[in-house]
């Protein structure tokens, strides 16, 4: 990694996480548990077609884990490695997890074997992760509290790296960011929940500012990104790529909760899903016609469930104790 990438990567290092790590400290002794996984059933590995996932099972919670696709009910593959945050695709995995003993964290790069090929500092806690549909590139979202113009309430900080050119972008903010078409610059800009087209620059995110939270369109190569609509949280790109699953603030406000939504890119025509609770969660495509998620059930547990992409059918449960679910085709 070269100076540039450390210096991006290093430089939320200043921001003041104190708060933000009592709030976060059940995770704190995930890694710890790399050793003491209980109940495996077999190997865990990036081969399809599975479902990958991050237990919360009190057995193995944390550790990287998977089902058959055909089967997402039965026997589950349990992992020695840990993370706060997981997800894969093209034979490459992203692991969000706690340094040991620390309140520090870091990004693990995986292989096709859960073995960690890379690790990068990252100061802030893991939210959001994403891979290329190719396994190049890697994407995470995390919370950081210490922005001035935020009265110490937690911000975002998206980043992503290339695995082909070792190139790092710490922060997504350092991009020159047009609104409507128009250049636009703001202290309080934030972005969170980056996913990749098949074009090797290009993404979508959501970025906020004011009382806004856009889709976003963003070029690595240039350094640019682009606003394309409103009231789009946490988008992820369907395997055609015609698609964006979404978080949709209820009337615009957050504060309502979520309804999670696929917006139609040719025509602009949104769907709301049939699930109808709140969904605070990047949404995953599992194929084509399904979109997952994850829905806390009490306090440190959560379940996999999916529904219709077309707005048709009701939820169904998925995975029990799981959440940051991944297809594996």
């Amino acid at each position: 990694m070269n100076t540039r990438s450390r210096v991006l990567i290093a430089v939320t290092g200043v921001l003041t996480l104190a708060a933000a790590a009592v709030i976060y400290v059940g995770v704190a002794g995930a890694r710890n548990q790399d050793t003491a996984s209980a109940g495996t059933t077999g190997a865990v590995t990036l081969d399809g077609p599975r479902l990958l996932f991050r237990s919360t099972a009190d057995a193995d919670r944390g550790h990287v884990s998977s089902v058959a696709a055909a089967d997402p009910g039965g026997a589950r593959a349990v992992s020695t490695v840990s993370c706060s945050r997981v997800y894969a695709a093209g034979g490459t995995g992203i692991c969000l997890r706690p340094e040991s003993g620390l309140t520090t964290y870091q990004l693990a790069v995986l292989n096709g074997r859960l073995t960690v090929t890379q690790e990068i500092p990252l100061v802030g806690l893991p939210n959001r992760a994403r891979v290329s549909a190719d396994g190049r590139r890697l994407a995470w979202t995390v919370f950081v509290t210490g922005d001035s113009y935020n009265g110490g309430r937690f911000s975002t900080r998206a980043g992503t790296l290339d695995l082909t050119t070792g190139e790092v972008e710490g922060t997504l903010e350092d991009f020159a960011v047009t609104v409507d078409g128009k250049p636009y610059k703001a202290a309080d800009l934030n972005f969170w929940g980056v996913t990749f087209t098949r074009q090797p620059n290009r993404f979508y995110a959501t970025m906020s500012t004011g009382s806004h939270r856009y889709l976003v369109e963003g070029d690595s190569a240039a350094r640019t990104i682009r606003t394309l609509r409103d009231n789009v949280e946490c988008p992820s790109l369907s395997p055609d790529e015609t698609r964006i699953a979404y978080k949709a603030a209820i009337d615009g406000d957050p504060a309502k909760g979520w309804r999670v939504s696929v917006l139609d890119l040719a025509t602009g025509t949104t769907t709301p899903l049939a699930e109808t609770r709140t969904v605070d969660d990047q949404p995953a495509w599992l194929d084509g016609r399904t979109v997952g998620y994850a829905l806390p059930r009490v306090p440190g547990h959560s379940d996999i469930w999916a529904v219709p992409a077309d707005g048709t059918g009701a939820p169904r449960l998925l995975i029990p104790e799981a959440e940051s679910p991944a297809a594996l085709p």
